[in-house]
């Protein structure tokens, strides 16, 4: 099942994606929904968000290629992780598709994507084991950790260098029935493919990561963990476009626009 979050006519409502149709529902998908007899053209409609998360989570440094890359870089130390660590990000830097990442008028010439596979979480949970830990995902969305890695190296925290205003688009919707094994990231800049890689190619799987979150912290519907990238992206300037495709998922889109001046009250 495909579930996406839409807007028509002023109107904001989840609905089931059925190839370019999309049948409306009274409710969503974590509390309990009923069919309704509208629908709609997916042209006709404005894509939103697929959820707004209750907790955003996201797992750090958890591709191999993408570790060495950013130690190359000077970005990252050149440690491969021994064990799953989980970090947070803000709602604030939520935008959907083909919604623009705003780059800030004071960045520097390094920002980057980060194409990456995004699990929902469907129920509350807590104490879960690696073969039981799945049971507990509604589907699955894509995002883009959009990372400015001069700030990355040079700030204490990534308060700025990941959350800044629109540097995490998501979407375009959830998808649940998925085969992890077979699924493929492409990450393509203006058209032209830069990144592929075995989405699942992870350090630490999903099951992994859950087991571990849950034996500290209650998960509940709505919480949402972005699992990481693989290889080392290019530097990004406005007017690009950059295209998150997940196979068996969708493509996520967004356009890369300079910030507008401004003055400080």
């Amino acid at each position: 099942m495909r579930w996406i979050r839409f807007s028509v006519e002023g109107k904001t409502a989840y609905g089931i994606l059925e190839g370019e149709r999309i049948i409306e529902v009274s409710g969503d998908p974590f509390n309990g929904y009923e069919q309704t007899t509208q629908t709609h053209a997916l042209h006709a409609v404005k894509i939103e968000l697929p959820l707004i998360p209750r907790t955003f989570y996201c797992a750090g440094l958890n591709y191999v290629s993408h570790v060495s890359g950013m130690a190359a870089a000077g970005v990252t130390k050149p440690n491969i992780p021994q064990k799953p660590d989980i970090g947070f990000r803000g709602n604030g830097g939520l935008v959907a598709h083909d919604e623009p990442v705003i780059i800030p008028s004071n960045a520097t010439s390094s920002i980057q994507y980060e194409g990456e596979l995004v699990v929902v979480i469907g129920k509350k949970v807590k104490h879960l084991s690696v073969e039981n830990a799945l049971s507990c995902v509604l589907g699955y969305t894509i995002g883009n950790d959009v990372s400015e890695r001069t700030w990355q190296k040079s700030d204490r925290t990534n308060w700025r260098a990941k959350n800044c205003d629109t540097f995490n688009p998501m979407g375009p919707w959830i998808e649940t029935n998925v085969d992890l094994d077979a699924m493929q990231t492409i990450i393509r800049l203006n058209g032209a493919e830069k990144t592929r890689f075995k989405t699942n190619d992870m350090l630490f799987g999903i099951a992994t990561f859950i087991s571990a979150m849950t034996r500290y912290m209650t998960l509940y519907p709505g919480d949402v963990i972005w699992m990481g990238t693989d290889g080392v992206p290019p530097d990004l300037k406005a007017g690009d476009v950059v295209e998150i495709e997940i196979t068996g998922v969708g493509t996520l889109r967004n356009t890369f626009q300079a910030e507008a001046p401004f003055t400080v009250d």
